[in-house]
């Protein structure tokens, strides 16, 4: 089983990909934790080549649970990929998610990923790229997006999962855990 999770900044991919991988006992991929360098250099604009070689070297495991949403690997991903589970949350609850999230991380101040150093400072919350803003902005063009890319013939061979309230992610994991232990 390899599984994308996928949906706009803020929607708990990261959070509901390592629930997935817990209950699943898959390793967890977080194209964020291979995109983003000390000093916050993102990978995937300084050196897409190379961004697109860590996340190759991740997805050919046999098994996998996958977060994230980078559009320069998102067709290679979604190849490999067995399932896609889209988080198309209404904006309200990705505004409240990712606002907390900022907040918490801008307060507790703890390394995002490590060995990177990069931590969450307030005054970040004011740049166009910010995850409050990005999610606000490409909330709309996401939706329409994944719809889209969910009818492409190519993509045919994933099972799909569109959970569009948070409340159904409890019902996935329990589903996916069944059959992923046949049980």
């Amino acid at each position: 089983m390899r599984i994308a999770v996928v949906g706009t900044s803020g929607s708990g991919k990261t959070t509901l990909a390592g629930r997935l991988a817990r209950a699943l006992d898959l390793p967890q991929i977080e194209l964020d934790a291979i995109n983003h360098q000390p000093g916050w250099v993102a990978l995937n604009e300084t050196d897409r080549p190379e961004f697109a070689r860590r996340v190759e070297a991740a997805i050919v495991q046999a098994a996998w649970v996958l977060a994230g949403n980078y559009s320069s690997v998102r067709d290679r991903v979604w190849e490999r990929a067995t399932h896609v589970v889209w988080l198309d949350y209404p904006r309200h609850v990705v505004m409240r998610r990712v606002i907390w999230r900022s907040f918490v991380r801008a307060v507790d101040r703890k390394e995002l990923w490590p060995g990177t150093g990069n931590r969450e400072t307030f005054s970040m919350w004011l740049r166009r790229d910010h995850p409050i803003r990005w999610s606000w902005n490409t909330y709309h063009r996401r939706k329409r997006e994944y719809a889209a890319r969910l009818e492409e013939p190519r993509f045919a061979h994933l099972a799909r999962s569109r959970l569009t309230e948070p409340k159904q992610a409890d019902l996935l994991v329990e589903e996916l855990k069944r059959v992923w232990t046949g049980g």
